[in-house]
């Protein structure tokens, strides 16, 4: 009989508690407001963007979303003639333009988005900033490995090691 890697114990509450996390936020109601607009997940990360850091470049946005300029360009201009953003002139560089959440939308937006902006707060103020960097690069790494093995999984048509009760590739 072998012996269970030290990390699975911690890979089953895992995989336990993201459903769970999953779920909570797909149960948080959309505001009235903005139920029409069809908001996506690249959607609410933009908008989450400029809800903590304010206004901001499309340059800025795309690099802070890790996406090409033209896509954020894309979503500025769809979430603009919804009315949900605005964009003006920079006073600095009038060639740039500032993007921002438009007066009527930033209250629905601010009542969506600020609970769990607060919760995430409040789990990691106690941690060490060494601890907070830690906790992230490992959510950035699992999303990681979920997406090369979503991709092997894709490409193989044969499900995924897990579903068959398999110790998970290495």
């Amino acid at each position: 009989m072998s012996t269970p890697d030290a990390a699975d114990d911690a890979v089953r509450e895992l995989l336990l508690l993201m459903p769970r996390l999953v779920g909570r936020a797909k149960r948080l109601p959309v505001p009235e407001r903005l139920r029409s607009f069809d908001l996506a997940p690249r959607h609410l990360s933009l908008l989450s963007l400029l809800l903590l850091d304010g206004p901001l470049t499309v340059s800025q946005l795309a690099g802070k979303l890790d996406v090409a300029p033209t896509t954020v360009s894309l979503i500025v201009s769809d979430l603009s003639r919804k009315g949900v953003l605005e964009r003006r002139e920079d006073e600095a560089d009038r060639r740039r333009r500032i993007i921002d959440i438009s007066p009527d939308s930033r209250p629905a937006i601010s009542e969506w988005l600020t609970p769990g902006a607060h919760a995430w707060r409040q789990a990691l103020t106690p941690l060490t900033p060494a601890q907070r960097r830690t906790f992230v690069d490992t959510l950035l790494a699992y999303e990681a490995a979920f997406s090369d093995a979503s991709d092997r999984t894709a490409a193989s048509g044969e499900p995924a090691d897990v579903d068959r009760g398999l110790p998970p590739a290495t």
